[in-house]
């Protein structure tokens, strides 16, 4: 049975939201159909991007257009060209059991020609850009005095794009009795005063909390120096083989900088951003949604608009200004039910903001460590080890290859095979990793952090025999214990690094297993000792050695010895 059918949809929408797939509604989607079929009240409706609106309003909107009259029923005004083109095309994918209904998208950056010739053929539908819409409108070419309902998608995103003065010379020719249906993902105030001016008394209905992130988004953040950002967004791409995302820059020049260096390094990256012409911004689109580019990097305002419901991350390669952009940013991630992970490369001073940010969303930041390059070496191994494992063999097509293959490669063992394999693809991760640095540094805890630190966590206090002379700083020694553990986030309390040694603290729940993994470990050509300091631990031998010092100080003597094992 199709869940739809509660909803009031009639037969041939039913067909095409089943030929779609769609399988039951969205929260967004089970509110506002009903409201919108049996109800000609104005409707405003909250709620975060890829949560299913276009359907939400479009589903219904079908169902109520009367399609023997050719005159322009209903306009829908949306921030950007591949908003308006995506709209377009999932109404006409709505509408294809639904006999004569006509769409027509009208945006900037295209020849104006083609559409006024569509206007006066006729058309029920207009989906359009704000820009363009006035400039069909003042032309006379584009009738809304006679529409049933006006659609504001994005009205947030329209508002924050400049679009504020056009948006209102449209609504003030459109007629008082109408529909007005006002979809946002945030209400600020100048969306509250295109509410309270341009609709009558209209119903507000939320799909999930105002101004917080979806659910299935994980929000992660890295600290790195600022000059190290590069080098961390680097890493956590080749730590996510499989990534597809957006990395958002500040500035034009950035994005530029950022894709040329990724691309020059070997990544499936390009940028969007406003020095490109329509048809490049579409080619780069284009290659994005076939998946060719695996990262897109862009500015805020050029990617406005992009519909691409599969991403599995963002990058904000720097904190934007306005917290509700970030909102709007790791929205686009997590969407049509799948999840997401929402990614910050933030510097040390940055810490309040974070905070901010959790406020805002009703979420918790997950700090996260940059991987080091043994971490990203093992993965990117197993990863090819898996396609090599999975990729499907077509024997038809290769089989009159094998025999010179075979012929080519018989001098080589199984092992030896096998080394050679992994070798071609994986030396140049071996080679650029080799030696490779700790980026992360240890960000600034807030009081209630160093409360709960000392208040909730039992640690235990570790001697370690590297000191600065051998490079140690904190952030190292955090690197070096992650990388060591497999984990990134155990609590670690204070670090004191010395000379010629450190002490550091770690949550008691793991102080056996670092013993464990710290065999046999060396750092920079030395052997690496570390011992549990004022606690008791159990020696290889099984029996209980103390280590006690009353003032405080490491004391020699009887010791437990493990190396590190990295």
């Amino acid at each position: 049975m199709n869940i739809f059918k509660n909803t009031g949809l009639n037969n041939e929408l039913l067909r095409a939201v089943t030929t779609l797939g769609f399988e039951k509604p969205t929260p967004i989607q089970e509110k506002i159909i009903p409201e919108i079929l049996n109800s000609s009240r104005d409707i405003i409706g909250l709620a975060q991007t890829g949560t299913g609106k276009t359907a939400g309003f479009g589903l219904p909107l079908i169902q109520k257009i009367n399609i023997e009259d050719r005159s322009v029923q209903s306009l829908i005004l949306c921030p950007t060209r591949e908003l308006c083109m995506q709209i377009t095309e999932d109404i006409n994918n709505y509408a294809q059991f639904t006999g004569g209904l006509s769409v027509l998208a009208v945006y900037g950056g295209a020849n104006i020609s083609p559409q006024i010739q569509s206007l006066r053929k006729g058309t029920h539908i207009v989906v359009g850009t704000p820009g363009r819409t006035l400039d069909l409108i003042r032309r006379n070419i584009l009738k809304v005095n006679r529409i049933s309902w006006l659609i504001l998608d994005e009205a947030d995103e329209m508002l924050n794009m400049g679009f504020k003065e056009d948006l209102n010379a449209i609504l003030e020719t459109t007629p008082s009795e109408k529909q007005t249906l006002l979809f946002s993902a945030t209400m600020p105030a100048d969306v509250r005063r295109i509410a309270e001016n341009y609709m009558k008394q209209p119903l507000e209905i939320t799909a999930g909390k105002k101004n917080t992130g979806a659910d299935n988004v994980e929000h992660h953040y890295y600290v790195v120096k600022a000059s190290d950002r590069y080098a961390a967004l680097k890493r956590i791409a080749d730590i996510n083989p499989m990534i597809y995302g957006i990395v958002f820059c500040r500035t034009r020049n950035e994005t530029k900088d950022v894709a040329d260096k990724l691309i020059q390094d070997g990544y499936n990256a390009d940028a969007l951003h406003g020095e490109l012409s329509q048809a490049q911004r579409d080619h780069v689109m284009q290659r994005f949604r076939k998946r060719t580019l695996q990262l897109l990097i862009a500015t805020d305002v050029a990617a406005r608009g992009i519909d691409v419901n599969e991403l599995t991350h963002i990058i904000n390669y720097n904190l934007p200004d306005d917290p509700e952009v970030y909102l709007h940013r790791s929205g686009r991630t997590g969407r049509a039910g799948k999840s997401g992970i929402s990614i910050t490369i933030s510097h040390s001073r940055e810490g309040r903001r974070i905070r901010e940010l959790e406020n805002l969303i009703g979420k918790k930041f997950l700090h996260k460590m940059i991987p080091g390059g043994r971490e990203i070496c093992k993965k990117r191994l197993f990863n090819l080890i898996d396609k090599v494992e999975n990729v499907e063999v077509d024997e038809s097509k290769i089989e009159s290859f094998m025999p010179a293959i075979y012929k080519k490669l018989e001098w080589l063992g199984r092992e030896e095979l096998i080394k050679h394999f992994v070798s071609v693809e994986f030396n140049r991760f071996l080679e650029y990793y080799k030696n490779a640095p700790n980026l992360n540094i240890v960000p600034d805890k807030t009081a209630s952090e160093k409360r709960k630190r000392n208040g909730n966590t039992d640690y235990a206090n570790i001697y370690i025999n590297i000191g600065s002379k051998k490079g140690m700083n904190p952030s190292n020694l955090i690197g070096l214990i992650n990388e060591a553990m497999g984990k990134r986030d155990i609590p670690i309390g204070k670090i004191d690094v010395q000379r010629n040694f450190s002490f550091f603290e770690i949550d008691r729940t793991y102080d056996q297993k670092l013993l464990e993994v710290f065999d046999r470990a060396v750092y920079e050509d030395q052997a690496v000792v570390v011992e549990i300091k004022n606690g008791q631990v159990k020696s290889s031998s099984g029996k209980r050695k103390t280590h006690t010092n009353g003032n405080g100080n490491y004391r020699s003597g009887t010791r437990t010895r493990k190396r590190i094992k990295r």
